[in-house]
This record gives C-alpha cells, structure tokens and sequence, in this order.
C-alpha cells in the first residue's frame, strides 16, 4: 500500500506539471494563437465545459462499479486527446468541441481521484491524505506554471508538453497503483444523492467558493498582462507564490485549525477568498513598478483561504456520504467543481466590459458561501462536522 501512495503522488505530480503548462495559457491560447475575441473566447470554452454536467451521474457509477483506479486513467487519456486537439482547432465551433473533451476527462478525473486517494489510504481520517495530495498537486502545478514562462514558443510547446504528462500519468497509475476496492452491489441507495437536500447545498455553497480558484488560474494572466499590462514573467511568479505557500503550508494548516470544526474551517477560507477579490481589484490603482510585489503579497490570501478550505471540503463530503455509495456522492460533489470550472472563463471573459465587474461577482460568491456554509452545518450528519482532531 505504501508504494501504490508513492505511485499515486507521483502520476498526480506529473499530471499537474502538465496541467500547470498549459492551463493559465488556455485562454491566450485561444486569443492570440486561434484569433478569437477574448468575450467569445471565453463564452466558447464555458459553453464546451457545459457537458460536463452530464457526466457525473455516470462517473459515479462507474467508480463504485469498476473502482476509482480504471475511471483516472480513462480520464487522464481523454484528457490527453482534448487538450491535443487545440493544436488543429481553428475556430469557435472547434474550440467549443474540443472544451466539450477535456471537460469530460477533467470530470471523469475529479469525480474518481478522491474515492481511489481514500481508498489507498485506507481506514484513516481523511484531511491528512486529502491534504498531502493537494500539496503534492499545487506544488507540480506551480512549477509546470513557472517552466512554461521560459519554454520557447510557449503556447503550442505547453500545451504538447501537458498531452503528454498525461500519458506518462496514465502509465504509472495502470502499472504501479493498486488499491482495494468493494465493488457496489446496486440495491438501492439509502437518501439518494438528488433527495439529500443538505448534500445538496454543500455542493452548492463548495462551488460558489471554488469559483475564487478557479477565476485566479484562468483570469489572473488575462487580468495582469491585458488589462494592467504588467510584465510577461508576472503571471508565472503569482502562480509560483501561491504553489509554492500551498505546497509548503497544508498539514501546518490543518494543525494550527484543528479547533475549528470542517464548517468552520470552509467559512474561515470563503472569508479569505472575498478579501483576496477586494485585494486584487485595488491593483489597478498600483503603481506598475509595485505591481508585482503587490499582486504577489495579495496571492498570499488566496493561499490561506485554500489552505484551511480544501481538504475539509473533501474530507466532509466523503464523511457526509453514505458508504455504499461513496461513488456516487463524491461525482455528484465534483459539481461543486464542475460548477466553477466551467463558469470561471466566461468571468475572465466579462474583463472585456469593465475590469471591476468579475471581481465583484467573484467576491459576491464567496460571501454567499460564508452565509451558506453557516446555515447548513447544523443539517449535516454531526460526525461529519466535528472537530478535526490532529
């Protein structure tokens, strides 16, 4: 079990090198490489990502059919052949399809990556692997974030370099990574997922806090480089700060907020997401020349708020489900994901109006997620709510 966790955080650290190459170019990508506007450009990538509402539902039985490990790799090839298609779109209607792709292996990913880290873990509190792994994935992401500002050519080289971590992702988990898995006998499911209000509103209220990330990876370089006209190299070393505390910072997170209950911690970490919003508009009264040591101090904040959210998240929607059908419910949270995935580029996209618009709505969120996420802690299971101990 041991080498199939080494296994694990290695795939994943490859794949997220790839991913951090590409991902914050995506959408200069399709500006300056395919020639769209930036408005239809990120309407066109929001509209392909609409498919991957569909997907869940299906993932999740596919996870706790086959077992978490088969649905990652399935999701690291699709994800292969969407991102390599790019390189021969040529227009909006292309563009849309290949979103519609990646979207698909990105869901099929998401909605299988925490069931297969549980179950290689085993009977453990879940934030520690949750955490580690999310360590590992933002500390590779931020450095395939900072490669990609000295790779020649960049878009096209990042983005042939992101198709094929992929693969060498998918490889490692088919060969090296085994966990045990019960496979599902589908009698039926106590308080399905779609009659299960309060899990309902957990997923509701992760994604509308999940919208702050999301919009930094894909709206942060537009924001820098088209509307503040900051330096070239300046996305790569906001997205190196914040890699770089995540990586270093998530088990201390959780010791110093061990008080706070997994409610408590999400609301702490929406909080610092909404004062990361306000922060980062103030940048367009910066001066360039403080620009960068400002935007880079800011990031910090976005850190934070990730640190004490994410692995209470995953760890409360795994505890809050029922184990016969931890599959299920953990795809159907993927919507919380999904959600903001798909929405973040078309909020990039609203820069083209006015500069101040997609921070206000971002920072609108993640106030609604503080008020939402305090209504619902008590209409959740107490046990997954308690006190994180450790």
């Amino acid at each position: 079990m041991t080498r199939s966790r080494a296994a694990l955080l290695i795939a994943l650290g490859i794949d997220n090198f790839g991913t951090g190459l590409f991902l914050p170019l995506v959408l200069l990508y399709v500006t300056r490489e395919i020639g769209l506007p930036l408005g239809v450009a990120g309407m066109a990538i929001t509209a392909g990502g609409l498919v991957a509402f569909a997907v869940p539902p299906v993932a999740g039985h596919l996870v706790d059919w086959i077992g978490p490990r088969w649905v990652v790799i399935t999701a690291f090839l699709v994800q292969a052949t969407g991102v390599s298609l790019y390189l021969v779109a040529d227009g909006i209607v292309t563009v849309v399809a290949v979103a519609m792709i990646v979207a698909v292996g990105q869901q099929l990913f998401y909605c299988a990556l925490y069931v297969l880290v549980a179950d290689v873990a085993g009977n453990v509190p879940k934030e520690r692997p949750f955490a580690l792994v999310a360590m590992v994935r933002t500390a590779c992401f931020g450095a395939g974030a900072f490669a990609a500002a000295f790779v020649p050519s960049s878009y096209r080289t990042a983005l042939v370099g992101d198709a094929f971590t992929f693969m060498v992702a998918a490889g490692v988990v088919a060969v090296f990574v085994h966990a045990p898995h019960k496979v599902a006998r589908f009698e039926k499911v106590p308080a399905r997922v779609s009659k299960n209000r309060p899990y309902l509103a957990l997923i509701l209220f992760c994604g509308l806090f999940t919208l702050s990330l999301d919009f930094f990876l894909v709206g942060m370089p537009v924001f820098v480089l088209d509307r503040l006209r900051g330096p070239s190299w300046l996305p790569g070393a906001i997205l190196a700060v914040f890699t770089l505390s995540f990586s270093m910072s998530g088990t201390l997170a959780l010791r110093h907020t061990r008080r706070f209950t997994r409610i408590g911690a999400m609301r702490l970490g929406s909080g610092l997401f909404a004062v990361w919003s306000a922060l980062s508009f103030v940048a367009i009264f910066v001066p360039l020349d403080a620009l960068p040591l400002y935007l880079m101090t800011v990031t910090l904040v976005l850190a934070a708020g990730e640190l004490v959210f994410g692995p209470r998240g995953g760890a409360l929607a795994e505890a809050a489900a029922p184990p016969t059908a931890r599959g299920r419910y953990l795809a159907a949270y993927q919507y919380a994901f999904t959600f903001s995935s798909v929405l973040a580029p078309a909020v990039a996209g609203l820069f083209s109006l006015a500069v101040w618009l997609p921070w206000v709505l971002v920072a609108a969120c993640a106030c609604l997620a503080v008020a939402g996420l305090g209504w619902l802690g008590p209409r959740l299971p107490e046990d997954a709510v308690t006190p994180i101990q450790g």
